[in-house]
């Protein structure tokens, strides 16, 4: 059964951080790329970080590079995929999700083949 659970999330003031989680279990994940995607009210999901199956490559969406760092630990069967977020702010609000991609890193939501069911992620001014 395949499961991607992310945790993790909350409230948060401007200019805080917060770390998010993701449990990815029932494949082998060590061979995906994994991903981060956000979503905010009436808006489209977005790209937010990716990070090849190694960890040796991550990429960013401008709107986070230099606040957001995503990394993974492979070690055991449940692959964990990390989201650290620093100096957040109120337009980082959003409903956070985890997705795992066959190919390399992608930005497009398409291109992922397994979802997490999200984490809400709230940032106050």
């Amino acid at each position: 059964q395949v499961q991607l659970v992310e945790s993790g999330g909350g409230l948060v003031q401007a200019g805080g951080s917060l770390r998010l989680s993701c449990a990815a279990s029932g494949r082998t994940f060590r061979n995906y790329a994994m991903g981060w995607f956000r979503q905010a009210p009436g808006k489209e999901r977005e790209f937010v970080a990716a990070i090849s199956w190694s960890g040796s490559r991550t990429y960013y969406a401008d709107s986070v590079k230099g606040r957001f760092t995503i990394s993974r630990d492979n070690a055991k069967n449940t692959v964990m995929v990390y989201l650290q977020m620093n100096s957040l702010k109120p337009e980082d609000t959003a409903v956070y999700y985890c997705a795992a991609a066959r190919d390399d890193i992608r930005t497009s939501a398409r291109s992922y083949d397994y979802w997490g069911q999200g984490t809400q992620v709230t940032v106050s001014s």
